[in-house]
């Protein structure tokens, strides 16, 4: 006897439309939850919607990390839609509303696109949680540890420089888990997430950059005090727009004893690491196209 209609629960309904989506941006959706967490207590890493078990532990770990990881999501709609206000796709596809919680097919198909809010993700996060350790708002970590050679006499190393070598690996960890779950997804989009979210990580690696503050009478700058901090987010997102403007486009084939991602059309030579890299074309964004993911340019 069939059963008579029900009225999902929104969670019930947010999972059932999000188990056809690469686990690997559900995360994202965390961008939604309230501006006040209160993580106090490990049990409520539980509450966390779209987590890999990875991912909740990462939670269970760092409690107090929670609140920047939500800060990150936020961040990465918020620049990845900026950095791509003037063109044809503007990222719309990771703007989530809460009655119907899903994100549109253009992320689900391996697309340039995909590759680039992928690497974008990671960045976001491996910034976020780098800055957060700097500016005290995290208990478990603090300044950069200063570097032991000087350039010359009359510099000094002080500040207090960005974390990346404590957020490069807790951001790592809970991004890339979904990817390296067995039932993700397909061998080729994993491959393709993972590599797109290491170049993610080279992205934030080169926005590091040498600051100083100058100190001697009249502003002479007899002593520089340097230290080593992050670009704006907007800046690695310029970059990633520059690599998703070149990506190539791959495919999933053997190489040797296994199956790797090499260029479609010049598989002389491997993948690049600082190459984003893509497995389907994306449809123009001309015209609206809700099975394909684009919702058009009419009325921009």
């Amino acid at each position: 006897m069939r059963s008579s209609p029900v009225a999902w629960p929104l969670g019930v309904l947010a999972a059932l439309l999000l188990s056809q989506l690469c686990s690997g941006i559900k995360w994202l959706t965390l961008s939604n939850s309230p501006v006040a967490l209160h993580f106090n207590h490990t049990q409520n890493c539980k509450l966390l919607p779209n987590l890999v078990p990875t991912q909740t532990q990462v939670c269970r770990a760092h409690p107090e990390s929670v609140k920047i990881i939500v800060q990150a999501a936020r961040e990465v709609k918020t620049t990845c839609q900026k950095t791509f206000a003037d063109m044809r796709w503007n990222c719309s596809s990771i703007e989530i509303p809460v009655e119907t919680p899903k994100y549109r097919p253009d992320l689900d198909r391996g697309t340039r696109e995909a590759a680039f809010v992928y690497a974008l993700s990671t960045a976001t996060l491996i910034h976020t949680i780098s800055k957060a350790c700097a500016a005290g708002d995290l208990k478990m970590c603090g300044c950069a540890n200063r570097p032991s050679d000087a350039p010359d006499p009359d510099f000094r190393w002080g500040g207090c420089g960005d974390n990346i070598n404590f957020g490069s690996p807790l951001a790592s960890r809970f991004v890339d888990a979904p990817m390296k779950m067995k039932r993700s997804s397909s061998h080729a989009n994993k491959l393709m997430h993972l590599h797109n979210s290491d170049v993610g990580r080279q992205a934030v690696r080169k926005a590091l950059v040498l600051k100083c503050k100058c100190h001697g009478v009249s502003g002479s700058c007899s002593v520089r005090t340097c230290w080593r901090g992050l670009q704006d987010l907007k800046e690695i997102a310029m970059d990633l727009k520059t690599r998703y403007l070149s990506a190539t486009k791959v495919v999933h084939r053997p190489m040797g004893t296994r199956k790797q991602l090499v260029p479609k059309d010049i598989d002389i030579r491997p993948v690049r690491e600082s190459e984003l890299v893509y497995l389907h074309s994306s449809p123009d964004f001309c015209s609206k196209n809700e099975k394909l993911g684009s919702v058009g340019t009419q009325d921009r």
